[in-house]
């Protein structure tokens, strides 16, 4: 059987005026953790179609001498990799900060090399949906969709703040929505109980970067949100009906205009999967939404650690109990449960928290584990959780074959899914 071959890719950088230049005397270093290292050779995958380099301000790139086997730092900028959706990332971008670099904003930053005339990154690909790949869809047909919807509701706020997000934001669900496929958002609350370090939108002004999104500024009716149900559910094959967007706060705050949206959906022969992405924060809403006709809930996780799991999500009102509690609530009421874990390489594989997650995940009999990308400057994040581990971590490969043999049955993901039964 043919040896794979080894791949060892050169530096990447970018000059001051930013042109992406390869540094072929240096090979690419990577960070997982506080650590730096050469990539895996098994992480390493050709750069991802619609994945975005990205020049990081204040940062110099890092590379190995093959030579003197030394880190080097560049005199050019570091380049890091944003890998498009469904996939995670193996490790990020290694570089050097300078004193007055500002904060990067938020997105995740992949390490990112070149060699045999194309970009390589450090990355897994978890799921095959190719739910928000647009490569072939012309913008006129997102606008079309959008105009459609629009003109078709003049009234509902709900449709013109969506297509808002289509057009302005490029947001992926909105602009499926306009397209009549896959999975329909449902933005519904301006409120959360929860102020994460990471919320895209909404940021106080000393947080250093700005949100990347407009939360949504009313509250929709159950109408409103019913009436894109259906819209959406009369062209989508497989649809999939998701409240709890980057565009709003934490949904189950609204609980009772959202049971009341899903239950004249269904009253009227709505079929397909509805979803709450949701921080788990409020068991007792699950069995007035699970009665109204809901399939499944996703809750967000970036640890599975009381300590760092507040440090990042920092709750008002509600604790890590809370969360558990509402994941064993839905479980017993027969729902499907997706964990929304935010993977940061050299982190979330360490051994502590990998003992952590597993517990959960075991114990609470979860379904799926859509493992996203955590979107945060890497040192700020570093220097926010507590218990960051010095030495080598296991990887990401490794980290998911071992939760697959501790817990059978458990899927591994990006997206939420079509559920073919409901319940």
């Amino acid at each position: 059987m043919a040896r794979k071959k080894l791949i060892a890719p050169s530096l990447l950088a970018a000059t001051a005026e930013g042109d992406i230049v390869e540094h072929e005397d240096l090979l690419m270093v990577v960070r997982r953790g506080r650590e730096l290292a050469l990539p895996r050779p098994d992480e390493l995958i050709p750069l991802p179609e619609e994945s975005d380099l990205f020049l990081l301000e204040g940062r110099r790139a890092v590379g190995l001498d093959p030579d003197s086997g030394e880190t080097v730092v560049a005199d050019d900028l570091a380049v890091a990799a944003f890998v498009s959706p469904g996939h995670t990332l193996a490790a990020t971008a290694a570089y050097a900060t300078g004193e007055d670099a500002p904060i990067l904003p938020l997105f995740a930053y992949g390490a990112v090399g070149y060699a045999e005339g194309q970009f390589w990154a450090c990355a897994r690909r978890v799921d095959e949906d190719r739910r928000q790949v647009f490569t072939d869809v012309p913008q006129e047909r997102i606008q079309a969709g959008a105009q459609r919807l629009l003109k078709r509701f003049p009234d509902n706020r709900l449709i013109r703040h969506l297509a808002g997000c289509a057009l302005t934001y490029s947001c992926p669900a909105a602009r499926n929505l306009a397209l009549g496929r896959f999975e329909c958002p449902l933005p519904t609350a301006r409120a959360c109980n929860a102020s994460c370090v990471g919320c895209i939108s909404h940021q106080p002004p000393d947080s250093g970067f700005c949100a990347v999104q407009e939360r949504i500024a009313f509250t929709p009716t159950p109408e409103e949100i019913a009436e894109v149900m259906q819209a959406h559910g009369e062209r989508a094959k497989r649809p999939i009906f998701s409240f709890g967007q980057g565009c709003e706060g934490e949904p189950l705050t609204e609980a009772a205009t959202i049971a009341e949206a899903i239950r004249l959906f269904r009253s009227r022969g709505g079929a397909g999967t509805v979803n709450v992405n949701t921080n788990g924060s409020l068991p007792g809403t699950m069995a007035p939404l699970a009665e109204a006709g809901l399939d499944a809930i996703r809750v967000s996780l970036n640890s599975a650690r009381r300590a760092s799991y507040d440090l990042y999500y920092r709750p008002r009102g509600y604790a890590f109990d809370d969360v558990r509690a509402t994941i064993r609530e839905a479980k017993r009421l027969g729902l499907h449960v997706s964990l929304n874990f935010l993977f940061f390489p050299g982190f979330s594989d360490s051994e502590e928290e990998y003992a952590a997650l597993e517990e959960l995940a075991g114990a609470e009999k979860v379904d799926l584990i859509q493992l996203r990308n955590l979107n945060l400057d890497p040192e700020l994040y570093l220097d926010l959780v507590e218990d960051v581990p010095t030495g080598p971590c296991m990887g990401l490969i490794n980290f998911m074959k071992r939760l697959r043999k501790a817990c059978p049955g458990l899927k591994f993901g990006y997206f939420n899914p079509y559920l073919d039964a409901r319940g």
